[in-house]
């Protein structure tokens, strides 16, 4: 079923991915600390609202580089240059320049997914659906074992090595990352755009690939309302643990500790529920019950608020949006065309990503400019008005995918 090039492909993919997480892990807790150090977490969502524009010049460098050398280049040059930028913002950070807490922490939201998602690209190209029913599920759990890895050594190392030192582990993560990446391609193909396609004659960022597909613009709609989720609870989390957590060496710690744990259960979901779930239960089915777990969690942050009910709805959102959300949605990509996959799907799935988040944070900060203070209670009734929109959302592209699927069979 699976031909020897193809294992080696995915083992080669998921250890640079688990190179890469590993690495996000310290930069995620140290970027969020270090930001509410010198800023206060009231201001974390002025933060967000500068990665759109960071994003923009990211991914119209990566399509550029796409047209000119192809993914593998690509995909290697983007991580260096990552690792790059965030040793420099240590230099910076340990020579008192504090505006460096906002560049790491800006770029933190930006590398990560244009990263990742360059992995899926890869993934969705190579694989058949029916392969990837039974490999997503792994793929995502090795990469987790990286997270977990990553979260469990900035909790025993924060207090030890201070904040800062830890970027120097999320910058050295990139090196293999890259390496591990070339291995892939190597064994699995690099995938060719077509003709109209090729070197990027339909625009380098993929927005005319976009906006041409209904499909696609359901997607990025879909992408909005889960971000819209994650921004919510994200800032109601921080917001928890910076009244019960002053100390900032001490809340970079608890921040590894939960994004340690959060790495382990993504892993085993990722591991047995994924491949089980997407083998034997409607693709319709999962997609409609995630959003109905958040709208239970959001319920009881609301009804119950403090920092451990805050940590668990957080936890929960990113677990089933790193296993199987994540694994379910990628199967949406595989009938669709090469820039569909590596351009469009960036716009999506980091641009949109990110940028609802940061959109969603700007507009939190513009009304907080007007009232001055915001009622916790609001952000997790903010999640759950999202979480009903998302339903209906998912059914529509469901069905829009099996057309396309029993279109591609015929």
């Amino acid at each position: 079923m699976f031909p020897r090039r193809l294992i080696y492909a995915a083992i080669a993919i998921s250890s640079a991915a688990a190179f890469v997480l590993f690495g996000y892990e310290f930069i995620r807790s140290v970027s969020s600390s270090l930001f509410i150090e010198a800023y206060g977490a009231e201001n974390l969502m002025f933060g967000m609202a500068l990665v759109s524009p960071s994003m923009i010049v990211m991914l119209y460098c990566y399509g550029r580089l796409l047209s000119w050398r192809g993914a593998t280049y690509a995909l290697a040059i983007t991580s260096i240059f990552s690792g790059i930028l965030i040793l420099g913002c240590y230099a910076a950070l340990i020579r008192g320049v504090h505006f460096a807490a906002v560049i790491i922490y800006v770029f933190r939201e930006a590398y990560i997914v244009i990263v990742i998602e360059q992995f899926w690209s890869f993934v969705n190209s190579v694989l058949t659906t029916k392969q990837a029913k039974r490999i997503n599920g792994p793929f995502c759990a090795v990469a987790s074992m990286g997270s977990f890895a990553g979260g469990m050594l900035v909790k025993r190392w924060a207090e030890v090595l201070g904040s800062e030192t830890l970027l120097l582990f999320a910058a050295g993560s990139l090196i293999p990352a890259a390496v591990f990446s070339v291995i892939a391609y190597r064994f699995g193909g690099e995938p060719k755009p077509s003709e109209e396609e090729a070197g990027g004659r339909l625009g380098h960022l993929g927005v005319k690939t976009l906006f041409r597909s209904r499909y696609l613009l359901f997607m990025g709609i879909l992408i909005l309302s889960t971000q819209l989720v994650s921004t919510v609870l994200d800032l109601r989390f921080n917001g928890l643990a910076e009244m019960e957590l002053p100390d900032t060496d001490a809340r970079t710690a608890f921040f590894g500790g939960v994004y340690g744990y959060l790495g382990l259960a993504a892993g085993i979901l990722q591991l047995v529920v994924v491949p089980l779930a997407l083998r034997f239960v409607g693709l319709r089915i999962i997609h409609v019950s995630v959003p109905m777990v958040h709208l239970v969690s959001s319920l009881v942050l609301t009804i119950s608020p403090s920092l451990r009910t805050g940590t668990a709805a957080y936890l929960v959102f990113k677990a089933l949006d790193y296993s199987i959300f994540r694994a379910a949605k990628e199967l949406f990509y595989m009938p669709l065309s090469y820039d569909s996959r590596y351009r469009a799907k960036q716009l999506i799935d980091s641009f949109v990503y990110r940028s609802s988040k940061s959109g969603g944070a700007f507009v939190i900060g513009l009304v907080k400019l007007v009232v001055q203070t915001i009622p916790g209670i609001a952000f997790s009734i903010t999640a759950m008005v999202a979480a009903m929109v998302w339903t209906p959302i998912v059914l529509s592209l469901t069905r829009a995918y099996q057309k396309l699927v029993n279109t591609e069979k015929a």
